[in-house]
């Protein structure tokens, strides 16, 4: 029996297990069977897409590509199935709207079947800079699939082609995409919108030696593609419906070693053994995860270790995390990214914002369900650090936004969805969720997200939703001012205030200091990489330069080789003006893309007319090594 995912919601997420793989329901018929006109449940309005879903929706993606390092360009041809409205356009002919952006389209091609393709028209209207263009496919009354002949160009925003010497092997270059949140459609033709679910395979030919890996079933399995002994051919296979930004492509020297029954890491030959320690807790976090929110429904969960020009700390693509190199410290202090990105199995993954504006569905969500996890698997301790340290951060960035930036549910209309990515969605939307659970008690919070996650499962919500779903099945929380949370600035007086009683004894170290105690007294032979983020967060802000001597002669900080850790201090350091720090200040951003460490050191750096100087010299070193996401980011805060 195959089974819409329309209906998942009524009759729970069924799943079975055919080959090692988590199959759900629709995926039991093949892609190409077709389908007839239909009505097709309505999607939100989404201001970020060119595309006409509630027309026609593409419902699967086919793609076979060739990965060209030598041209940059991504070469080949996307199918799309299509699921049609009963009712017709104006004109009496249907047409497909797709989202593009800096693709150079060869031709477009109609079938009704899935196996005869014949021309068809097509047209590709206006560039917008934010939205890009979109293509337009007019269809007949039989068509039910369309083929793209396409390729990416070297600009395109969400690849990011690595020269060898930026890996670490220093001799196959790597190519890696980032399609959240709107730039799948600078690699891929499609509707790119996270309301649009779709299944997807794919063919992808890579440089004989190298492998590609997908956020998908396939990882690693390989053939000689036919008639060429210079490439290999890599098969992927997703037969859950996924939003547009969730697909994900890798090539690269890559290795891979297992960490659990259903976990493992890839990522170059000298850093696999070292990331598979590090993330070698990762199957404990699932039985963790499966224990409080029901079962993990994506088969395996691998990482992916990417070169440090990666822009984010890590991307929850499903069954297969991307993550950056600068979380692998040696001593697991920084693994809390592993509980984020897992717990986006959950929230995110299985159950997605329906638009960009309702990102906090996301990201609340999953900050919460990692706080949870982290508890369960190290101890209320660290969660409780990580807990101050996100509220640190959301006060920090309230003073900085304006009050229409302050609200969950924020108005993206006619901006890039990007500039919303930053930290009030995941700590404000975190912080929600706790009232929620304090309020409700946490068993019955428990027992209410599970089905939460099961009701919605495979679906693509909006905030209305949610809070209808708050009024109706959580109405022990009935005293939580949810319209507040939501759709108002800055922080409801009742919100919890995060606390850490090891914070405490850190605050208490700098105090002793500041009061002529020698820092070779202080006990911090024992601090976790938490205690010292927050011992140099609590530092006074009128230290003058000796006293910023002192603590590096004590501690090393301008040598730290810890990401968090060093970028604390170097942003200190640039604030104070500190220049035994500038040369580490330059080597880290030429070395390392993550947005979170690069664009608050390049603003710090822009607010003085030397540090300006210096930031554009840094960047003209580093722009070529950073992601289009970093580099965008980058080009906004030095004007």
């Amino acid at each position: 029996m195959c089974l819409n995912p329309r209906h998942w919601s009524q009759i729970g997420a069924w799943i079975v297990v055919l080959s090692g793989l988590m199959v759900a329901g629709p995926a039991c018929s093949s892609w190409k069977s077709g389908s007839q006109k239909k009505s097709l449940v309505p999607l939100p309005e989404d201001p970020h897409s060119y595309s006409n879903p509630n027309q026609v929706r593409v419902r699967h993606v086919d793609l076979d590509l060739d990965v060209r390092f030598e041209s940059r360009v991504l070469r080949g041809t996307a199918t799309l199935a299509l699921d049609r409205s009963e009712g017709q356009s104006p004109s009496g002919l249907d047409s497909v709207v797709l989202d593009t952006r800096d693709i150079t389209i060869d031709q477009a091609e109609a079938s009704a079947d899935g196996g005869r393709f014949s021309p068809a028209r097509f047209s590709l209207g206006t560039a917008d800079a934010i939205l890009g263009a979109p293509l337009t496919i007019p269809l007949e009354p039989s068509t039910r699939f369309v083929r793209v002949h396409y390729a990416t160009t070297p600009k395109a925003s969400a690849v990011q082609w690595v020269e060898p010497v930026q890996t670490a092997g220093k001799e196959h270059p790597f190519l890696f995409t980032q399609s959240q949140a709107i730039h799948a459609r600078s690699w891929i033709p499609l509707q790119d919108s996270p309301g649009v679910r779709v299944t997807y395979t794919a063919n992808i030919r890579v440089p004989s030696g190298l492998w590609a890996v997908m956020s998908a079933a396939g990882n690693p399995t390989s053939n000689v593609a036919p008639g060429n002994q210079d490439r290999t051919e890599f098969r992927f296979r997703m037969d859950h419906a996924v939003p547009p930004y969730l697909l994900a492509l890798a090539v690269g020297d890559l290795r891979f070693q297992s960490m659990g029954k259903r976990t493992g890491v890839y990522a170059e030959p000298s850093m696999v053994q070292a990331a598979a320690w590090e993330f070698a807790d990762t199957e404990k976090m699932i039985e963790t995860s499966e224990s409080i929110y029901g079962p993990y429904r994506w088969g395996r969960y691998d990482l992916l270790v990417l070169p440090p020009s990666f822009p984010f700390g890590g991307m929850e693509n499903p069954m297969l995390t991307f993550a950056t190199p600068t979380v692998i410290a040696g001593d697991r202090s920084l693994v809390s990214l592993v509980a984020h990105e897992l717990a986006h199995s959950w929230s995110g993954n299985l159950v997605s914002n329906a638009t960009w504006s309702d990102f906090w569905l996301n990201e609340g969500f999953t900050t919460y369900v990692e706080r949870r996890i982290v508890e369960a698997v190290y101890g209320k301790e660290r969660a409780d650090m990580l807990a101050v340290l996100g509220w640190q951060e959301l006060n920090e960035l309230l003073n900085r936004l304006p009050p229409a930036d302050q609200v969950l549910h924020i108005n993206l209309n006619g901006r890039d969805p990007d500039e919303g990515m930053n930290e009030l969605p995941y700590e404000k939307g975190a912080l929600f969720l706790k009232q929620l659970e304090e309020s409700a008690g946490r068993s019955a919070f428990d027992a209410f997200l599970r089905s939460y996650f099961d009701h919605f499962a495979f679906q693509s919500i909006t905030t209305a939703d949610f809070v209808e779903y708050v009024r109706e099945y959580l109405p022990q929380a009935g005293a939580v001012p949810v319209q507040t949370w939501v759709y108002e600035p800055g922080m409801p007086p009742s919100a919890p205030t995060p606390h850490s009683e090891a914070f405490d004894r850190v605050e208490q170290g700098v105090r002793l200091w500041i009061e002529g105690f020698p820092l070779s007294q202080l006990k911090t032979e024992t601090w976790s990489t938490q205690e010292w983020q927050h011992f140099l967060r609590s530092l006074p802000a009128d230290l003058n330069l000796d006293q910023m001597h002192e603590l590096d002669r004590a501690f090393h900080f301008t040598e730290e080789k810890n990401s968090e850790i060093a970028f604390q201090w170097l942003l200190m350091s640039i604030r104070r003006r500190y220049r035994p720090a500038y040369p580490k200040v330059e080597d880290f951003l030429v070395r390392i893309g993550r947005r979170k460490f690069v664009r608050p050191l390049f603003e710090e750096l822009a607010k003085t007319p030397e540090g300006q100087r210096m930031a554009l010299s840094i960047f003209e070193k580093a722009r070529a090594g950073y992601h289009p996401i970093t580099a965008a980011s980058v080009e906004a805060v030095l004007k």
